[in-house]
């Protein structure tokens, strides 16, 4: 396999499939499956889930609520998914454990990196759950934070979509998908991949980023065994 330890970003938005709210058991399954033959062919795998399939901080401070609070509110949020995660991948037979940025000891471990890494070690998924732990960062900053704590080779961003465009491709017809793209390109274009400081974080770490459909079978496997699957990021295009 072409990487060592890898880290996936799910968002709460993809854990929804076609719902309006919620998880799709279905996509937990999927992914359950895929993660499997990841472990199974010796990748170390970390994962960093969001929560905006139940609450957005952004959403929840433009309606009124204090910006902090929202976000917290959030925090919360990817630990409900966490579990959920781990409820499904320890029912497909991998071992798992979940470490949240925010103390709740009688559901999960408290974020220690030395921790992290033992597990992944040990083949263990690990799941991040609460974001960084603290308001006003994404949880696709918290992916590139965690990828470099832990010493990942790549960041796999698990979307609705199959790659980066130029716009949105659900809107737009004529929208242009990226094979390649330089941390400087992203940064300059602002183009909505990831937030600025996750895209700054990976380029200052030389932690490539690509960006994948979730919805199509076997590509969290395919990605992590080096097929070209979705758009790449890195220092050259």
């Amino acid at each position: 396999m072409p990487y060592a330890r890898v880290l996936l970003k799910l968002s709460g938005e993809a854990l929804m499939g076609k719902k309006p709210y919620g998880i799709d058991p279905a996509i937990v399954q999927s992914i359950a499956a895929d993660v499997s033959k990841v472990v199974s062919n010796g990748t170390q795998l970390a994962i960093v889930v969001g929560g905006g399939n139940i609450f957005r901080g952004l959403k929840g401070s433009a309606a009124g609520m204090d910006r902090a609070t929202a976000d917290y509110v959030g925090m919360l949020a990817t630990i409900m998914n966490a579990i959920t995660l781990q409820d499904g991948l320890e029912r497909a037979g991998i071992a798992t454990r979940v470490q949240t940025a925010i103390e709740m000891k009688e559901v999960a471990e408290p974020y220690i990196r030395r921790r992290a890494i033992r597990h992944l070690e040990k083949k263990r998924v690990v799941v991040f759950g609460g974001g960084c732990g603290t308001p006003f960062f994404t949880t696709d900053t918290t992916a590139a934070l965690r990828a470099a704590e832990i010493n990942a080779d790549v960041v796999f961003k698990a979307t609705k979509v199959d790659g980066v465009y130029d716009k949105d491709p659900e809107r737009f017809s004529d929208a242009v998908r990226y094979e390649n793209l330089t941390y400087q390109e992203v940064l300059r274009r602002e183009i909505a991949v990831m937030d600025s400081t996750a895209i700054a974080l990976c380029k200052d770490n030389n932690i490539p980023i690509v960006v994948f459909n979730l919805f199509e079978p076997g590509n969290i496997s395919k990605a992590v065994a080096g097929e070209s699957v979705g758009s790449r990021i890195g220092n050259s295009s």
